[in-house]
């Protein structure tokens, strides 16, 4: 049987990505399926506006000790929705390059949700394409957990939207998304709360690790 593409992959992310680029590069027809936005976690709600959100969150305690070495900063002052919206201007621009790297390296792009009609066949809303192999590329998403109250509740993916930033918050959890949420907010000069369930957080690390870090967290007021 004739297939449209040898290779159709569900999930533009840094897997999915790779795989369907490679395999193109080998001389396979392939095809890719992106509901949101191309680049997965990493990119979209992940290392990428993290740390940007990381870098803005270090400059309070930067002009304070600018101070220190004679420089006068005056009165200065943070406006959430600059830092948001250049974050997705960033977001955007590494958006483009990823669908650039596709287009140039001959895959063949569905802007949409995929379904799998059967094991050769995939659906695009109103289209379907048939293929002799599916990736299923399409990555994880948060948890949360059956607890009262969880309605009012959101995961890091929403924290990069939030369309102010709150003046209390309280961090469920002890691991490095968690620590590095609260020290984001705690620099940008809001009040955090970070709860755990273990004796310790950072489950995983070296122990003098997640002690200092612990002391220091604490220092800073969390």
């Amino acid at each position: 049987m004739a297939y449209e593409f040898d290779l159709f992959v569900i999930g533009a992310g840094s897997g999915g990505v790779r795989a369907s680029r490679i395999a193109a590069s080998h001389g396979a027809t392939v095809a890719i399926a992106e509901e949101y936005r191309y680049g997965g976690t990493c990119v979209i709600r992940g290392c990428v506006p993290k740390k940007l959100f990381v870098y803005a969150s270090h400059f309070s305690e930067d002009f304070q000790d600018a101070a220190s070495f004679g420089w006068k900063v005056g009165n200065v002052s943070f406006d959430w929705p600059t830092l948001v919206a250049n974050k997705d201007k960033e977001i955007d621009r590494l958006n483009g390059i990823y669908i650039n790297l596709l287009d140039t390296g001959g895959v063949r792009r569905y802007d949409g949700r995929a379904r799998l009609r059967d094991a050769h066949t995939v659906e695009i809303g109103d289209q379907a394409v048939t293929t002799e192999r599916i990736l299923l590329a399409t990555g994880g998403t948060p948890t949360f957990p059956d607890i009262p109250g969880i309605n009012h509740a959101i995961s890091s993916n929403e924290a990069f939207h939030l369309d102010y930033l709150p003046e209390h918050i309280t961090i469920v959890g002890g691991g490095y998304i968690a620590v590095e949420f609260a020290g984001i907010f705690n620099g940008l000069g809001r009040t955090v709360t970070q709860l755990y369930r273990s004796d310790q957080i950072l489950r995983g690390f070296d122990w003098d690790v997640r002690n200092h870090l612990a002391a220091e967290i604490r220092k800073k007021g969390i």
